[in-house]
C-alpha cells in the first residue's frame, strides 16, 4: 500500500476525542491552584504589604522633616504670651512647634528659629523686627520700638520695651541679616545683645507655622485650644 492509499482513519483513533479529554477546563485548573498554595502563604503577602506600606510611611516622613518642617520644643520664657516655653529641651513643658524654611523669605512679624554659636549651641525663638536696610530705634523711656521711624503696633508683647541690654542708639540692619526681639520684651536675650545682634539670615532654622503640641501653664495644664496658628487673625 503506498503512502497515498493510506487512511489514517482505519488505525480506529479518535484524534479529536483524545484532544479533548486531555483539555482540562480552565475554571477547573484555576481551583486546583489555589487548593495547592500554602495556608501561609496569602498571609504572608499580605504582611509584606503592610510592612512596604510602613516603610514608604517612615520614609516619607523623614524626608518630610529633612527638608520641608521641623518639630522643636520651646525653651525659655522669652517669647510669652505667644509661645510657653519649658526648661529644657528635654522637660516637655513647653510648645511643640513646626517650622519650615522651603522657599523661605523672613518678613517683619515673622517668628523664627535660629541657632548662633556666639550665643548658644540651642536653637532661640524670636520675632523678626526689622530686614536688611530697614533702620530700629527704641525709646526705652515709653518702651516703644520703631522700624524706619514708625512705631509699630505689638499687641503681642506680655509688656512694653524697658529693657536695654546693649543697645546703643538707632542701628540699620546689614544686608543678609534681620533685627530680632522676644516678645517678652524685658526677659528675652536678641539682637538688643552684642552676643547676638543681627542674625544671619544663614542660620535661620525657619519660620515657626504652627503649635502642634501647646506647654504647660502656670497651673501645669495643657491648653488645647492654643493648637494651630501663632499668628493673630
Amino acid at each position: 500500500m503506498s503512502f497515498e492509499d493510506f487512511d489514517i482513519n482505519e488505525l480506529g483513533i479518535d484524534y479529536a476525542a483524545d484532544s479533548e479529554q486531555s483539555e482540562e477546563p480552565a475554571g477547573e485548573l484555576a481551583d486546583n491552584e489555589d487548593k495547592n498554595k500554602k495556608p501561609d502563604q496569602g498571609r504572608g503577602m499580605e504582611l509584606y504589604d503592610w510592612v512596604q506600606c510602613i516603610v514608604a510611611a517612615l520614609v516619607c516622613g523623614i524626608l518630610i522633616f529633612m527638608f520641608i518642617a521641623r518639630s522643636i520644643s520651646v525653651v525659655g520664657s522669652s517669647m510669652y504670651p505667644t509661645l510657653i516655653g519649658g526648661s529644657s529641651p528635654i522637660d516637655k513643658k513647653g510648645d511643640r512647634i513646626i517650622t519650615s524654611n522651603l522657599f523661605y523669605t523672613p518678613k517683619n512679624g515673622d517668628i523664627i528659629v535660629f541657632q548662633t554659636a556666639s550665643y548658644s549651641d540651642e536653637p532661640l525663638v524670636k520675632r523678626v523686627i526689622a530686614t536688611a536696610g530697614q533702620t530700629v530705634d527704641i525709646d526705652f523711656e515709653e518702651g516703644v520700638v520703631y522700624v524706619d521711624g514708625e512705631a509699630l503696633d505689638e499687641p503681642y508683647t506680655a509688656s512694653p520695651t524697658f529693657l536695654r541690654e546693649d543697645f546703643a542708639g538707632e542701628v540699620t540692619v546689614p544686608e543678609g541679616c534681620v533685627f530680632v526681639m522676644g516678645d517678652n520684651r524685658n526677659h528675652s536675650t536678641d539682637s538688643r545683645t552684642a552676643s547676638i545682634g543681627m542674625v544671619d539670615r544663614r542660620c535661620i532654622i525657619g519660620k515657626v507655622l504652627f503649635i502642634i503640641i501647646p506647654g504647660e501653664n502656670e497651673t501645669d495644664a495643657r491648653e488645647w485650644k492654643r493648637i494651630g496658628s501663632v499668628y493673630g487673625g
